[in-house]
């Protein structure tokens, strides 16, 4: 026999008080004033006979009650036919339902969803509880979310609560699971703990997992009986799983071709794929992607026009399938009316100005609408001091020998703010000018430390080209459309060899030594890109290959985007940033659903930001400085790596589980054993306390039948003055 509150049995101590008054009332002395006491000696020692034994016998009532109280607080636990008190004890368990409400489990097979078929196993589950069991329901997916935890159950209100659940937009966090449920059962007091898992075992998930979590699952059974309870689900289901800006400028009267990427998660082939691009929720433009095979994915492009300035919400869409959550992917751009690039120079030698190749390769293939949205101007270095950097989205700083101090900080303000640089090399750089003014403050302006010039021509003065397999940068998408034959027309003969930061990001290498071209780091709201080659001629032909206008303009449209355009993922934290201190004390964000978050704006390095933690929903939030403001629209999409939604077999996820101690439900054809066979240990509290009870009833009882025999008596009172009542 075991307690579940063990240390209650020291209340057993308490018996020795009525053991203690008893001792002490036989032994106080008392006096008779009766003359006639000698003729009643015998009538005396008779009846002091007769009040000893019953005091005796209402002792041990007493004590044998307040003892079986006491054990009855303590919760006695015995296992299954250890004894007649075994046999008549109660199969109690805390049980703790888990139940998977990541978005696989929103997938549809034509009658139900899979968290319908959860909740139909829950149910089945919850017949076997007896009411008043402590019962915890969680949620399970990239944060867990308790619904009940430790509560009575109630089998009406667990049905309503059962009812008004759903499947979350989330993945699945299994990693923390184990953790998450054993620091939950180690809150209950049960003679015995079961918790179930009901998921539908994607593998993306429970294949091939780790020996750290294997080892948790075997820790999480060593303190409760653990189950997986498998939901069935067909694999079919296609995915958008990317969407991004392939080529194009954001202003207003332009187009763009955004690249749309559709996955089959599936296992056979789907045709006539129709995917929508959208513009604030109008129809743009139709593509059809003839057939997708089984595994892989396919991409289309996507013309969009902007017609009006301002942020817009972007999307693109598929038909409806069995899983609806993933059939969108959303991002937001800002369009512009007019973007303006400040190109400094500092070549003096006569040839064609830097100026000059940088504005027409911006230019290259506009229209003349295009041409008036974009404005260049060139300026050389030492006319630098009396430009107002403020008028401009983008400098660009190309063969600049070196700058003031005072010049450093102001390029570090302007970028901070969140605008954008471009620094080209060239044969005038004086590198350790630029190496001191970049490290003024604690993060440095420029991506890398400038070391000296190096050649990369070969013995017949041809360079070495950029290395194909380029980084999946942004500014790369351009590029990647680009045959290798063309691509590896542009050579580099000379580059300045360069020590990147631990903050950089390498975007451009040459192939063969993977030198660095382009670098690239943020730096506060903006972004700093680095090339280690110049602009002109002088040390490559890049200006005069496809590559140049494609990576510029390409640049300059990164450069010029905003912060809260980048989109994120459900389960990310949302932020907005200001560059002064804020007059309101709290930002807003509406959720695509309508709700209003209100979060407060603090002080986070040297700026003012407000961070909304963990989105929730799939869709367009609108981020406000103030409940009065104008909103920015921040896209969220779901993780698409849970698209894929192939479950294991019971089987494969057995072996996999095996030696874990978690049992499977479904695994070789078995299904949950019966609650008999898994709560061998039975309450035993209930009986215990009804005994004490008894007893008590049955001191009462003897005690007032003793009183009342003994009140019948002539000359009672003076009597029993020695004897008890």
């Amino acid at each position: 026999m075991s307690f579940l509150n063990p240390l209650l049995l020291f209340g057993a101590l308490g018996i020795s008080l009525p053991i203690l008054a008893h001792l002490i009332n036989r032994y106080q002395v008392r006096h008779t004033d009766w003359a006639a006491m000698r003729f009643l000696n015998r009538s005396v020692r008779v009846r002091s006979r007769q009040l000893r034994l019953r005091d005796l016998l209402l002792l041990i009532l007493r004590c044998v009650a307040l003892l079986l109280l006491i054990l009855a607080v303590a919760r006695p636990v015995s296992s299954r036919g250890s004894g007649v008190l075994a046999r008549l004890g109660e199969r109690r368990a805390g049980v703790i339902i888990a139940v998977d409400a990541s978005f696989s489990m929103r997938h549809h097979d034509g009658t139900a969803t899979r968290f319908e078929r959860a909740v139909d196993q829950v149910k089945s589950l919850a017949a076997d509880i007896r009411p008043g069991d402590p019962l915890t329901l969680v949620l399970l997916a990239g944060e867990h979310r308790i619904v009940l935890r430790n509560a009575s159950f109630d089998p009406v209100r667990f049905e309503q609560i059962l009812e008004d659940r759903e499947a979350t937009v989330e993945s699945l966090d299994l990693d923390s699971v184990p953790r998450r449920l054993k620091e939950l059962a180690a809150e209950m007091k049960a003679p015995q703990k079961e918790i179930y898992i009901v998921t539908d075992l994607q593998e993306k998930d429970w294949k091939a997992r780790s020996v750290w979590l294997r080892e948790s699952f075997r820790d999480l059974a060593g303190t409760a009986s653990v189950f997986i309870v498998p939901v069935a689900g067909t694999a079919e289901n296609l995915a958008i799983t990317h969407l991004e800006l392939a080529s194009g400028v954001l202003r207003k009267g332009t187009s763009a071709r955004y690249l749309a990427t559709v996955r089959n998660c599936g296992q056979t082939v789907a045709r006539q794929v129709k995917v929508t691009g959208l513009v604030n929720n109008i129809s743009m433009d139709t593509q059809v992607i003839p057939a997708i095979a089984a595994g892989t994915s396919e991409s289309v492009s996507l013309y969009l026009t902007f017609r009006d300035p301002g942020p817009v919400r972007i999307s693109a869409r598929i038909g409806e399938d069995a899983l609806e959550a993933d059939n969108s992917r959303r991002t937001v751009a800002v369009i512009r009316d007019r973007v303006t690039v400040l190109c400094v120079e500092g070549s003096s030698d006569g040839r064609v100005g830097a100026g000059e190749l940088i504005a027409a390769a911006l230019r290259a293939r506009g229209t003349g609408k295009a041409q008036e949205d974009l404005d260049v101007q060139s300026v050389s270095w030492v006319d630098l001091p009396a430009q107002d950097l403020r008028r401009f989205d983008v400098v660009i700083l190309a063969n600049v020998p070196d700058v003031t101090a005072d010049q450093a900080l102001r390029f570090e303000t302007y970028v901070r703010e969140g605008r954008g640089l471009i620094w080209f090399g060239g044969d005038r750089i004086k590198a350790d000018v630029w190496n001191r003014r970049s490290a003024l403050e604690g993060v440095p302006l420029l991506p890398a430390v400038i070391e000296e010039a190096v050649s990369t021509s070969d013995v017949m003065g041809i360079g070495q080209p950029v290395d194909p397999s380029m980084t999946d940068h942004a500014v790369c998408r351009p590029l990647r459309s680009l045959a290798e034959d063309l691509l590896s027309e542009t050579r580099f003969r000379r580059v300045l060899r360069v020590t990147p930061s631990a903050t950089s990001t390498r975007v451009l290498s040459l192939a063969g030594d993977d030198s660095p071209v382009l670098l690239e780091h943020s730096l506060g709201r903006g972004h700093v890109f680095m090339f280690t080659t110049s602009a002109g001629p002088a040390w490559n032909n890049m200006a005069v290959t496809p590559v140049f206008p494609m990576l510029l303009q390409q640049m300059v449209t990164y450069l010029t985007a905003r912060e809260v355009e980048k989109p994120r993922t459900v389960g990310d934290s949302l932020s907005l940033s200001y560059i002064d201190q804020p007059d309101a004390t709290d930002a807003v964000f509406d959720s695509p659903s309508g709700d209003l978050i209100t979060v407060p704006v603090r002080d986070y390095r040297n700026q003012y930001v407000a961070v909304l933690e963990h989105a929730r929903e799939i869709g367009f939030y609108l981020a406000r400085v103030s409940l009065q403001a104008e909103g920015m629209p921040v896209a969220v999409n779901v993780d698409t790596r849970e698209s894929d939604v192939t479950s294991l077999s019971p089987e494969d996820a057995g072996k996999g589980l095996q030696g874990t101690g978690v049992r499977l439900a479904g695994a070789s054809g078995s299904g949950l054993p019966a609650a008999g066979d898994i709560r061998p240990r039975r309450s035993l509290w209930r009986i215990i306390l009804l005994a004490g009870l008894v007893f008590l009833v049955i001191e009462s009882l003897f005690a007032e039948m003793s009183y009342i025999r003994a009140s019948a008596r002539p000359g009672a009172d003076r009597m029993d003055a020695g004897g008890g009542k």
